[in-house]
């Protein structure tokens, strides 16, 4: 029986059951978080974890992270990141773009959409800003735009 708080980071993974009382687990659903849906452990430091699900990330402590039970996918073994955390001549697909209103509606204006395919082409020395290629055009974006969108990265 695995949890999170022993996943791999940024593996993803199937969430199997949440074992807490109704109300939190009423609440985890509420935020998306539900048996059955994908889930990735995208960062672990000092009893905390932060997740990230298809459409949100969520800040969970270390006694919430063991209550919540997870298989690995089996048909394909995939991991989701930010596109900040990626090095130059990767590869990925995106998965779901985070941020509310106008920035949302920028990145995606962009051509950042759901399945598009981008290619990390170039870094600054110090990381700020990232230039991408997708949809046959360079795009450019600061480091704090990159980490609102979630990539998968197939592995295997």
């Amino acid at each position: 029986m695995l949890t999170l708080i022993e996943a791999e980071l940024n593996k993803v993974y199937t969430v199997k059951e949440i074992n807490t009382e109704e109300s939190s687990k009423k609440h985890l659903s509420d935020l998306g978080l539900i048996s059955g849906g994908k889930v990735a452990l995208v960062s672990y430091s000092k009893g905390n974890g932060i997740i990230v699900l298809h459409n949100s990330r969520i800040a969970l402590n270390d006694s919430v992270l063991r209550q919540v039970v997870i298989g690995e996918e089996r048909e394909q073994e995939e991991t989701w990141l930010s596109l900040d955390q990626l090095e130059v001549g990767e590869k990925v697909k995106v998965v779901s773009i985070y941020g509310k209103g106008a920035v949302r509606r920028r990145l995606m204006d962009m051509g950042l959409t759901r399945n598009v395919n981008v290619l990390i082409r170039k870094r600054a020395p110090l990381g700020d800003p990232i230039e991408i290629n997708l949809r046959g055009y360079e795009l450019t974006l600061r480091k704090n735009e990159a980490e609102l969108v979630l990539v998968r990265k197939e592995v295997g």
